[in-house]
């Protein structure tokens, strides 16, 4: 055999060198290889039409026993899930044939070679169906759940994100530096996930929660503009938008301020919309924490539909109704919530949404309905005068037909329940826009918070980040008046990230730390490096992390973030699919110097 026979040879065995779901009519008459899974078989009368499938789509393949029974011969084998790979010119179909639902549904190939590569069990579900399966067999038998197209296209969809926002910010001239998953556990709000030591007995890493630390040392370090798709861990209950572990877009610049960062994240953001082919228009709407709970009663405000709670505190202050006007007397509020049109509700109905409201945390709900026929009934008409509920009528905006529901209680109760029940009338009404983009920037958050489980300040981000400079006096003599340097962006009612400003002054550093109630040994102990970092000249920085997995479900439309995950675990953080968590062997423990306290099962 000559040379140039072997190197057609070589050319012929070539398993792929097209795509599928590619092939139009611009490569009729052309000759191509192709490899993927027989996604459906149908023999009509001896001609057998099979569905070849690969990530880009399908195309349809056809044997004729006439015109080559070898070929055939390997067809009448074939059964769905199949591994082949074909090779044969592309043809035109029969005009009416055509199946314009693909894009490839004006051609198609009679191989005149097949080859078997792999054959398949049947699947516990099938493939090219968009049936509902349960979640449990999806996730044990995940790598059959991915070949279907709904789940590839989102993980496809994930990868031109995280492309596209790499793009972005290399132009913006950021680095991509990886920082350690080994690290030292420093308290953030959530549990840590332990690895422990073995060349160290009784000594334990953490993973990270985030690279919070290391990109602030990163700034130190003077890389000035920094970014990564960082794995990130918590252990922490889970919920559809949570998992053990998960991805964040983490980035840092030195020299900004509030601004710099708001803008470039904006950018993100639009260069991931455009993969879905949504365009946004900059620059996103900012507005106040305090705005955004007193008129929605949530940080993170769904303003698709127009309800909006509204402060009667002074009315109710003054009122014979007692267990209202002592919840302000005693720093709380009494606020309203006006919704339209549901002055019919049965008492049944009404008895549900009060149930739903202490399900929320409140100690009761009130209500006035204000009816069609101009009458106005209340379980607490007989503690108001007329002219109160005039007042509460007008402040509310209520029209006849209308009820207005009250909540008393301390203000962060209050907001919750009634942001709460915002958002539940919005869905049972079918008042939310749901075509709508709506993205807003909240901003000026308190620094801190009471943590009431533990009786004590924490932060409402992290301890590292700077207060608004006019609120820093306040520190120690009234913390929770203090303002941060913060900022969240939120998209229809999800927050898909947050940010600030972060404490560059070693000294501001202790001072946050103490009014945390940290002692001198413990900020040494915990973060003592970060704190020796500031005084070798750190220069203003600030940064931001957005939720990856939760950016993808939003954009795709999933309503959890396990569907835009090639391999999550379950609620309960397990993984069905390897069954972890496992035990550990009785060598590795003692190579690790652990011991469980738990009887292992038999």
């Amino acid at each position: 055999m000559v040379m140039s026979e072997i190197m057609q040879d070589k050319k012929q065995a070539k398993l792929k060198d097209s795509w599928c779901g590619r092939l139009t009519e611009s490569y009729i008459d052309k000759r191509v290889n192709l490899s993927g899974w027989v996604s459906t078989v149908r023999d009509l009368g001896g001609i057998i039409f099979v569905e070849l499938r690969d990530r880009t789509g399908v195309i349809q393949i056809v044997s004729d026993p006439e015109k080559n029974p070898k070929v055939h011969t390997t067809f009448e084998q074939l059964r769905d899930e199949f591994v082949i790979s074909v090779s044969g010119i592309v043809s035109r179909r029969p005009e009416d044939t055509y199946n314009l639902n693909l894009s490839t549904g004006t051609v198609e190939i009679y191989p005149d070679k097949i080859q078997i590569l792999n054959r398949a069990e049947t699947p516990p579900f099938m493939i090219d169906t968009d049936q509902e399966i349960g979640e449990d067999l999806r996730l044990k038998y995940r790598y059959l759940d991915i070949r279907r197209p709904k789940m590839l296209n989102n993980l496809i969809l994930r990868h031109e994100i995280v492309a596209a926002v790499r793009n972005f910010l290399n132009k913006q001239e950021f680095l991509e530096v990886e920082t350690p998953e080994l690290i030292k556990a420093t308290p953030e709000g959530a549990r840590d996930y332990l690895v422990p030591s073995r060349l160290f007995p009784g000594k334990f890493y953490a993973l990270p929660q985030s690279p919070q630390l290391f990109k602030q040392l990163l700034m130190v370090a003077g890389v000035e503009r920094y970014y990564q798709v960082a794995k990130c861990f918590r252990d922490e209950a889970q919920r559809a938008d949570r998992q053990p572990e998960f991805t964040q877009i983490d980035l840092e610049m030195s020299f900004v301020q509030s601004e710099d960062v708001m803008q470039i994240t904006e950018g993100i953001i639009i260069e991931a919309f455009k993969c879905a082919g949504i365009d946004l228009i900059p620059p996103f709407e900012r507005i106040t924490y305090k705005d955004a709970m007193e008129t929605y009663g949530s940080d993170r405000p769904d303003r698709r539909f127009e309800l909006y709670l509204t402060d009667v505190s002074d009315i109710m202050e003054k009122s014979s109704f007692a267990a209202f006007a002592d919840q302000v007397k005693a720093g709380g509020s009494v606020r309203a919530l006006c919704i339209p049109g549901i002055s019919d509700y049965s008492r049944k109905e009404m008895d549900d949404i009060r149930n739903l409201a202490i399900s929320f945390g409140a100690k009761g709900l009130a209500w006035i309905t204000y009816g069609f026929d101009g009458s106005v009934k209340s379980p607490v008409l007989k503690f108001l005068t007329e002219e109160e509920i005039g007042q509460i009528r007008q402040r509310a905006g209520a029209n006849p037909g209308d009820i207005v529901f009250f909540v008393a209680d301390k203000n962060e109760i209050v907001f919750d329940v009634l942001g709460r029940l915002r958002l539940h009338f919005g869905e049972r009404l079918n008042l939310i826009d749901k075509a709508k983009h709506d993205l807003l920037w909240v901003v000026d958050f308190p620094m801190f918070e009471i943590d009431e489980e533990e009786s004590r300040l924490a932060s409402v981000h992290h301890p590292f980040t700077s207060p608004v400079e006019e609120d820093i006096d306040l520190l120690e003599s009234d913390p929770l008046k203090c303002r941060a340097l913060a900022y969240d962006i939120v998209y229809n009612g999800n927050e898909l990230g947050g940010g600030s400003i972060r404490i560059h002054n070693s000294e501001l550093q202790r001072r946050v730390f103490n009014t945390l109630g940290l002692s001198e040994e413990q900020i040494q102990e915990k973060f003592g490096f970060l704190v020796d970092a500031f005084k070798y000249g750190a220069p203003p920085h600030g940064g931001l992390a957005l939720g990856l997995d939760r950016l993808v479900a939003l954009i795709a439309g999933a309503n959890s973030i396990r569907e835009v995950m090639a391999f999550p675990k379950t609620n309960q953080a397990r993984c069905l699919m390897t069954d972890a968590p496992a035990e550990a062997s009785e060598e590795q423990l003692q190579e690790l110097h652990l011991r469980t306290v738990i009887p292992k099962k038999k």
